[in-house]
């Protein structure tokens, strides 16, 4: 497989109202790694939390709440959720692909999804990423109707943990299907993790979330994927590296010595083929992106990488295994500043690749 040194990409929001111009943006910006944004200025419904509600048995929504909900109490409910956990078992274990079109993400939950892969045909690109929010994200962001977090309750974790699954697979396969020998790269966006130990989740148990990230990872790699974990933040990064995931993706503008703790799981993770996904470009911050300049992204980086040096990292290990994100998504942004953000990570790329403004 071809390596992944120094190639950017983004995370998936964009504030863009036009899909076709959107993708076009991407695949000239992006052209080792294009994926497919999540346009939630145009319609609601690609908000990440709602987007890959197709198929899901149990969440609904509540016109009184005035939001979507587990609904876990209908004869409905029961019927649905036996036929799920029958289509998992079929699509994930046994490769049957009769029924993965019930998981697909469509219009309305995106505009732009059909665009891409269709822009995919194009040229046999190496790499390609898609995106799902992450179970524990997404679980703590639905709720039953008591508004309980739905990843308390273990029959809502585990459909939670196959629907994200399932979303994934369809993703994987539909890049599959374009061009066999390309590798996808399926992001799970879970900007909660940067919660995990603090006193509102307190009682999420660690070993719940290394198991739920472990499932999901191993199915993406059984499908011929890389799996990464994205928070746009600080985290625990252990219990990131210790699901098995192959890329973690960090705010790296703010928080980039948060790895200094793990140097040494982050060491070993490197060296048996992990990546690290820089989210230098800081996009949650409009104010510091309107002045963020190239080189400033390079000191940033450089700090970091003196830091993890003096924890005893080779520069040249850390390199050889870095890639480049915004910090998180664009879609808050206003057009001007998400382009800036593109452009300042993919000119990032393109001047370390080539062996400039990095000193080894």
């Amino acid at each position: 497989m071809d390596k992944l040194s120094l190639k950017s990409t983004a995370i998936g929001s964009l504030p863009y109202k036009n899909p076709q111009a959107a993708i076009d943006m991407i695949f000239d910006k992006f052209s080792d790694i294009p994926f497919w944004p999540q346009l939630g200025a145009l319609d609601r419904r690609e908000d990440m939390t709602v987007q890959y509600i197709q198929g899901i048995p149990g969440i609904v929504y509540d016109e009184i709440k005035e939001k979507y909900i587990f609904n876990t109490t209908s004869d409905e409910f029961f019927v649905a959720l036996e036929e799920f956990f029958m289509d998992y078992e079929s699509i994930v274990n046994e490769k049957d692909f009769s029924k993965l079109e019930k998981y697909a993400i469509t219009p309305p939950y995106s505009s732009a999804i059909d665009l891409f892969f269709e822009k995919l045909k194009n040229r046999n690109y190496k790499f390609a990423k898609g995106q799902v929010i992450g179970a524990f994200t997404w679980g703590t962001s639905i709720c039953d109707g008591d508004l309980q977090c739905s990843f308390y309750d273990e029959t809502c974790r585990e459909i939670l943990i196959k629907a994200v699954t399932l979303k994934a697979v369809w993703q994987i396969q539909k890049m599959k299907e374009i061009n066999p020998d390309i590798t996808p790269i399926i992001f799970f966006d879970e900007p909660v993790m940067s919660q995990y130990g603090t006193s509102a989740f307190v009682t999420v148990k660690r070993d719940e979330l290394v198991d739920a990230f472990s499932e999901v990872v191993k199915v993406v790699k059984d499908f011929g994927a890389l799996s990464a974990i994205h928070c746009c933040g600080k985290s625990d990064w252990s219990v990131l590296i210790d699901s098995g995931v192959d890329i973690i993706n960090l705010d790296a503008y703010f928080f980039a010595k948060s790895l200094v703790p793990y140097a040494k799981k982050i060491e070993k993770f490197l060296k048996t083929g992990g990546y690290i996904a820089w989210g230098i470009v800081p996009t949650l911050d409009a104010d510091a992106l309107s002045k963020i300049t190239l080189e400033k992204l390079v000191e940033i980086y450089e700090d970091a990488l003196n830091a993890l040096e003096e924890k005893g990292l080779t520069r040249d290990l850390v390199i050889d295994r870095s890639i480049f994100t915004p910090s998180c998504g664009a879609g808050s942004l206003s057009m001007e500043l998400a382009d800036k953000a593109m452009s300042l990570v993919n000119n990032l790329s393109n001047q370390l690749s080539t062996g400039g403004l990095l000193c080894r």
